[in-house]
């Protein structure tokens, strides 16, 4: 296995990186919440993991921006204006475009240098790639506690609650555990937390891959047939809980006060989550994790996500804890390379408050017979106050994407388009002041033209490189943060 596809950044762009004091050419944007101001500075780097590249196991590297984070204790500042570290990065559940496989969960570990560019020219997307290098270092592996593999099949099953766990999703032809990884948490002693769409449940893993515990949320939000059977399977909504493939996407921590917090992609089936045009209220839940063995509810607020013009839904496909109740949430259509409709024209990077919310946990919400609408239509229940939702940073904005070699057309289907699915999110200090690094990394689906899955070769018609946007950020006041 080879991973010098990546190199680093030459001395002649380490230069024009350092050097040049222009402005970039791009849409500012600022949010005052309180008395305190967010603003989105631009794109500053871009790079690319390529589609067909292998990693440890001997299959294909893919679907990595399911769930990211920086490994704690990596991030570091160099003389020469560059930053290194190391994000950690979680699949979903492998190649599945016919049905779902036997893919086993795991993480992989990929070091970067990132070199901010600043000027106001443009780069060629070759050139563009040498501002954010990558490169591949080793994979772990997913286990439960006595070394069964977890499985991405789709879980048509369950598993009885033993041993401490809760009810857990698996396949009809087997008990093992399904899990398709969304969201991920990495914690200083090496284990991590994620949060997966079958169960929607988190798991705590040790840093070796296995089983240390599970969180389940409230019954409102397991998937669940009328007749109170559990439901967990992803080819069908259920008539309660979370919908199909909408669940636990978004996964953060507040370090400071030991609060995780998850948030489904869009809204349970009781709440209008089967309908796109009813869906936009989601959940958002914080458990205080103080003593890991056992979690503790502590919070539900209803987060309202933005709209198509068409009254579509636009869903959350990650969070991050900023300070006091505010959050980013990274949401978007499904357009771009990848997808059949090539044209985005929404995805953004926005910020929402649950300072002012209704804190509805512990009350009729939790259960699922209770729904948050007013008589069935899409308007809230009387007495539930939503968070305060804000548009902040458009990762469309054309001029910020073509100096760095991409753009969104509706007819260039090229590698220099932006993908369809941006899913990570991961926040890193610049060392100046409340300025931020937020990086946007996407899920390629696995799509290749040269994959390998399972030991088996594939071709899913197009290559869809795996793609990081970093942009900067002012985010005043952010705690909790651990890099």
């Amino acid at each position: 296995m080879d991973s010098t596809f990546w190199r680093r950044p030459t001395l002649s762009l380490l230069a024009l990186a350092i050097c040049v004091t222009a402005a970039p050419s791009r849409r500012d944007n600022s949010v005052t919440i309180g008395d305190s101001t967010y603003q989105s500075g631009g794109l500053v780097a871009f790079g690319l993991i390529p589609s067909d590249f292998i990693e440890s196991t001997g299959d294909t590297l893919g679907g990595i921006g399911s769930a990211t984070t920086l490994k704690p204790g990596s991030w570091k500042a160099l003389d020469n204006g560059t930053f290194t570290g190391t994000l950690v990065v979680e699949p979903d559940r492998g190649y599945n475009v016919v049905e779902t496989i036997d893919y086993q969960a795991r993480q992989h570990y990929i070091d970067f240098w990132l070199t901010p560019y600043t000027d106001s020219s443009k780069l060629s997307f070759e050139d563009a790639q040498l501002t954010l290098v990558l490169s591949y270092s080793h994979t772990v592996l997913l286990n439960e506690r006595d070394g069964k593999k977890t499985t991405g099949l789709d879980s048509g099953s369950h598993r009885n609650a033993t041993g401490g766990d809760p009810v857990l999703p698996t396949p009809t032809s087997t008990d093992r555990l399904s899990l398709d990884v969304e969201g991920i948490v990495a914690n200083e002693d090496g284990s991590f937390w994620i949060s997966d769409e079958y169960g929607p449940y988190i798991y705590h893993f040790s840093a070796e891959g296995a089983l240390i515990s599970t969180i389940a949320p409230p019954d409102a939000i397991i998937p669940k047939s009328k007749s109170g059977d559990y439901d967990f399977t992803s080819v069908e909504d259920p008539d309660t809980g979370r919908a199909s493939n909408q669940g636990f996407e978004g996964l953060t921590i507040d370090n400071e006060n030991h609060v995780l917090y998850a948030m489904l992609q869009t809204a349970t089936v009781q709440d209008g989550g089967d309908q796109k045009e009813t869906s936009r209220y989601t959940r958002l839940l914080g458990w205080d994790i103080s003593d890991v063995s056992n979690a503790v509810l502590v919070g539900e607020w209803v987060v309202p996500l933005p709209q198509s013009k068409k009254g579509k839904t636009r869903g959350s496909n990650e969070i991050a804890f900023l300070r006091d109740g505010i959050f980013l949430s990274l949401t978007r259509d499904g357009n771009g390379r990848g997808d059949e409709d090539l044209q985005a024209s929404y995805k953004q990077v926005d910020l929402f408050d649950i300072s002012a919310a209704t804190d509805i946990h512990g009350t009729k919400y939790d259960d699922p017979e209770h729904s948050l609408r007013k008589g069935g239509d899409g308007d809230l229940d009387d007495g539930v106050e939503p968070a305060q939702y804000y548009s902040f940073v458009d990762m469309l904005d054309e001029d910020g994407l073509a100096r760095f070699g991409l753009q969104n057309s509706d007819d260039q289907d090229d590698k220099t388009h932006i993908n369809a699915k941006f899913e990570g999110l991961v926040l890193a200090p610049t060392g100046k002041g409340d300025q931020y690094f937020l990086f946007v990394v996407s899920d390629n689906d696995f799509q290749t033209t040269q994959g390998i899955s399972l030991g088996q070769p594939f071709d899913a018609g197009i290559d869809v490189d795996n793609q990081f946007l970093v942009y900067t950020v002012t985010l005043p006041g952010l705690t909790g943060q651990i890099v």
